[in-house]
C-alpha cells in the first residue's frame, strides 16, 4: 500500500482534502507498523513516507525521515532527494529545500520541477523563472509539469507577459502541444490579472473542450474582480459539467454575497439543497511539537477549546488596539454586522493560530495548513497578529503559502 501511495502522490498539488489527509495518515501508521516489525524500508517506502509528510505538512516526521536516510547511510539519490525537496517546500521550509537542492549530486527534470514549484507557491516568481532558465541551460528539457509550475509562478507573481511567453514557447520552442492543464494555467494567469475578456477568448478558442477546472478558474477570477457577467457565464458551464460539486455553487454564491445580492445567494443555496449538494467544510491543521491538531470553523471539540476561545477574545482586543476593522463583506450570510464579526472570529485558521499561541514556544513559527483559500479578513488579521504577537506565521492554503512577518505577507496581497 505504501508503494501505491508513492505512485499516486503528486509533487505539484498543494490542496488538501479529508480523503488525502486520511490516506497520508494511514501511510504514516503503516510505516510505524513496519518499524515495529523490524523490516527495513527501501527507496519506494521512503518516497511514500516523505510524500505523506508533504501532504500533511508534517514537518517533524518529514525531517525525521531525512535524518533516517542520513543516520543509516542510505543513498540520497534523485528520487529520495526530490521527495525531500518537495516535502520541505510543502512544509514551509523553503530555505531547507533550497539547501538540499543545491547539495544533490544529480538533479533531473523532476527535481527541478519540485524546486520551481516550491519557489512558485512561496511567492518567489522571479526566482522560479531564473531556475527554469537555468534548467534549460543545463540541457534538461522541461516536461508538462515543469511548464505548469513555472506558469503557476508567473500567475501568482503577476508576471503575465513572462507566463504568456512560456506558454507560447511550448509549441514554438519545445514542440509540445499544450494540454488542458496548460490552458488552465493560461486562464488563471490572465484571470488573476483582471484580463477576463482575454481569458474568455482564449478559453473559447481552445482546440479541446474546456473542462470544469478551467471554467472554475474563470469563475474564481470573476469573483476576485467582481465581474458578475463572466461569473454567471462560467457557472452555467460548470453546472452542466459538475452539477454535484459544491465549490461551483459556493464561488457564485460568494460573489453575490460580496456585493450584497442576498436573494441571489439564497437562490444558489436553494439549488444546492434541491440537488443534495453539501458544502465542503473548511478545516485547518496546525503542527505542535510533531502532533497535528485539526480545527473546523466554529470548532469546540478540542480538549483546550475553553482556553482557545479565551485567546480568541484576547486576539480580538489586540486587533482593535492596532486599528483593525473586520471585513464583514467576507461573511457570506445576511446577518447583522455584529454577528458577522463573531462569524469571522471563529474561522478554522484563527482557532489554529490561537491554539498555537497558547501551546507553542514564542521563538518558533506557527505553521498552518488550510484546505480552502484563505479569506480576505483572515489574511488581514494574520498580518496584524504576526506584528502584535511578534510571531512568524506560515499558512498553506489550497493554492499557495503565505508567510506573515512583522505585519506583512509574502504574497504582497496578490493571491
Amino acid at each position: 500500500m505504501l508503494a501505491a501511495y508513492a505512485q499516486c502522490a503528486s509533487h505539484v498539488s498543494y490542496s488538501t482534502s479529508f480523503q488525502d489527509a486520511d490516506m497520508s495518515l494511514e501511510a504514516l501508521y503503516l510505516f510505524r507498523d513496519m518499524q515495529l516489525s523490524q523490516r527495513k524500508p527501501n527507496e519506494v517506502t521512503l518516497v511514500a513516507l516523505i510524500s505523506a509528510c508533504s501532504n500533511l505538512g508534517a514537518l517533524s516526521q518529514g525531517a525525521w525521515a531525512h535524518g533516517y536516510v542520513l543516520r543509516n547511510n542510505l543513498e540520497l539519490n534523485r528520487f529520495v532527494g526530490t521527495a525531500l525537496v518537495d516535502m520541505y517546500c510543502k512544509c514551509g521550509c523553503l530555505n531547507l529545500a533550497c539547501q538540499l537542492f543545491d547539495q544533490l549530486s544529480e538533479r533531473d527534470t523532476f527535481c527541478y520541477t519540485a524546486m520551481i514549484g516550491g519557489l512558485a507557491v512561496h511567492g518567489h516568481g522571479v526566482q522560479a523563472l531564473e531556475l527554469y532558465r537555468k534548467m534549460k541551460l543545463e540541457g534538461l528539457v522541461p516536461g508538462d509539469a515543469t511548464i505548469v509550475v513555472t506558469m503557476f509562478a508567473c500567475s501568482h507573481g503577476g508576471l503575465v507577459e513572462e507566463g504568456l511567453e512560456i506558454f507560447e514557447s511550448m509549441k514554438g520552442v519545445h514542440g509540445m502541444e499544450p494540454k488542458l492543464e496548460h490552458y488552465g494555467c493560461l486562464i488563471d494567469l490572465l484571470g488573476r490579472a483582471g484580463r477576463l475578456k482575454e481569458a474568455m477568448e482564449k478559453l473559447q478558442a481552445m482546440p479541446m473542450k474546456p473542462n470544469a477546472i478551467l471554467w472554475r478558474s474563470l469563475l474564481g477570477a470573476a469573483k476576485l474582480h467582481g465581474n458578475i457577467e463572466v461569473g454567471e457565464a462560467a457557472h452555467k458551464h460548470l453546472i452542466e459539467l459538475e452539477p454535484e460539486t459544491s465549490g461551483n455553487y459556493v464561488l457564485l454564491s460568494n460573489m453575490y454575497a460580496s456585493i450584497g445580492r442576498w436573494n441571489d445567494v439564497k437562490r444558489v443555496r436553494m439549488q444546492m439543497k434541491d440537488r443534495g449538494v453539501d458544502k465542503l467544510p473548511g478545516f485547518s491543521l496546525v503542527d505542535i511539537n510533531g502532533a497535528m491538531h485539526e480545527f473546523l470553523n466554529g470548532d469546540k471539540a478540542h480538549p483546550f477549546s475553553k482556553e482557545i476561545y479565551l485567546k480568541i477574545g484576547d486576539i480580538n482586543r489586540r486587533l482593535q488596539e492596532y486599528g483593525h476593522k473586520p471585513r464583514t463583506s467576507d461573511v457570506l450570510f445576511d446577518v447583522e454586522e455584529e454577528d458577522k464579526e463573531d462569524v469571522l472570529s471563529y474561522h478554522s485558521e484563527r482557532l489554529a493560530i490561537a491554539f498555537a499561541l497558547i501551546a507553542s514556544p514564542s521563538s518558533l513559527p506557527i505553521r498552518i495548513i488550510k484546505n480552502l483559500r484563505v479569506c480576505g479578513d483572515c489574511h488581514a488579521i494574520t498580518k496584524v497578529i504576526s506584528m502584535a504577537y511578534k510571531r512568524d506565521i506560515i499558512v498553506r492554503d489550497r493554492n499557495r503559502f503565505h508567510h506573515f512577518k512583522d505585519g506583512s505577507c509574502s504574497c504582497l496581497d496578490y493571491w
